[in-house]
């Protein structure tokens, strides 16, 4: 049987194992750069783009001969051996890795990589960067054209400025290791406002660094409402913040959107449980909106995005949700159910608490005609204090529609 060698290059020579391999090969796959240091090969040449093109030449060219794929760094970290592992049998494929473009970053920064939490960003949309890159201390980012360094601390800088967190500002650092093993290579260190000013090389690696923030509670959920800030007593109090967070069965990582959400308790809550949900707070009074980005900050939920503005107008500049909870309409209940029923992922849900009677009436039979499969619950709250004193609450119906 025929080899496919998939081979890691960290330097800009080739090494005389990796010669002794590319002599035997009949076909060698690569990017433009590579094709210079294999010139002197007698085998054809084949550009690893376009992708398709490139796996059906080597599916050619395999059962004649040896065929080479050659690769950055490591091909199994963020790179075309996942590819190849699942196109090709796995006992025709070899391995031989260079170091990751990440470990030589991390060598040039002397900085310790075993705590960090590696994201890729080359040719992967996101829709939040700051909930992505802020919720960890160190954090090691494969960067491309789209998600340059610059612009990277410029979205991370316009968030934090929008939320009021000037700390972090000032002492979030950025390291960038540019051109590594090149002539040219450089490591630049600065803040967010430097970084964001600056022109990098486009080949590159971003680490970013949070300072740890100890006042942070030990728990990721239960927050009591005398931890969170808010106004007059206008927070959904703890029992039903808990069932209506079991209701919405909220996924790891998602979209979510809170509408009406207040003081953010709920939303403080789900970010905090699930830091790969992005989640959207809606709120239309100015008063709330500061109390969610007080939260925000508090907690370190920077996965949340406050949003300002009535539904469902606010909602159309969202991305498409997962999970949707109104927890307050302003009368305009029918429109955001039918929106709703219109951008909920498929199998997703929807959960309307009700307090006044209206809205105990009104939602089930509008979830109902958008296509929605309804159940509801009433919750009633009754609290002992240490003195045997027992406060009732006005009891909420939580009205859960799934798709």
């Amino acid at each position: 049987m025929f080899k496919l060698f998939v081979i890691g290059v960290a330097d800009p020579v080739l090494s005389a194992r990796q010669e002794s391999l590319l002599a035997t090969c009949t076909l060698i796959v690569g990017t433009r750069r590579f094709e210079l240091l294999t010139d002197r090969f007698s085998a054809t040449f084949q550009y690893i783009t376009p992708l398709a093109e490139a796996l059906a030449a080597i599916a050619l060219y395999l059962p004649q001969g040896n065929v080479a794929v050659l690769a950055s760094g490591d091909p199994l970290f963020y790179g075309i051996g996942r590819r190849l592992l699942a196109e090709f049998p796995a006992e025709a494929i070899e391995i031989h890795p260079a170091l990751s473009s990440v470990q030589r970053a991390c060598a040039l920064f002397r900085l310790p990589w075993d705590d960090a939490v590696v994201v890729s960003l080359h040719g992967r949309p996101c829709s939040h960067l700051p909930g992505l890159l802020l919720g960890h201390g160190k954090h090691l980012v494969l960067t491309d054209a789209d998600h340059s360094p610059a612009r990277i601390a410029g979205k991370l800088l316009k968030y934090l400025q929008s939320i009021g967190e000037t700390d972090l500002v000032q002492t979030i650092r950025m390291l960038v290791a540019e051109n590594i093993g090149l002539p040219n290579e450089r490591v630049f260190r600065g803040t967010l406002r430097e970084a964001a000013i600056r022109q990098f090389a486009e080949l590159n690696i971003l680490c970013l660094l949070v300072p740890e923030s100890p006042g942070l509670p030990n728990f990721t959920f239960g927050l009591g409402e005398d931890d969170l800030f808010h106004s007059r007593g206008l927070i959904t109090k703890n029992e039903v913040r808990a069932t209506t967070l079991h209701a919405l069965r909220l996924p790891p990582a998602g979209i979510f959107w809170d509408i009406g959400a207040g003081s953010g308790s709920l939303s403080i809550e789900a970010a905090r449980a699930n830091p790969r949900l992005t989640v959207y707070a809606v709120e239309q009074k100015d008063e709330e909106l500061q109390n969610i980005k007080k939260n925000i900050v508090k907690f370190r939920s920077f996965n949340i995005v406050p949003v300002a503005g009535t539904a469902p107008e606010a909602l159309d500049r969202l991305p498409s949700p997962d999970r949707i909870f109104v927890g307050g309409s302003g009368g305009s209940l029918p429109a955001i159910v039918e929106l709703a029923a219109d951008r909920l992922a498929e199998g997703g849900i929807l959960v309307v608490n009700g307090v006044i009677d209206r809205t105990v009436r009104e939602a089930p039979p509008l979830m109902k005609k958008f296509g929605f499969t309804v159940s509801s619950s009433v919750i009633s709250v009754t609290r002992t204090e240490p003195d045997g004193e027992e406060r009732r609450f006005n009891p909420i119906t939580i009205m859960t529609g799934r798709r």
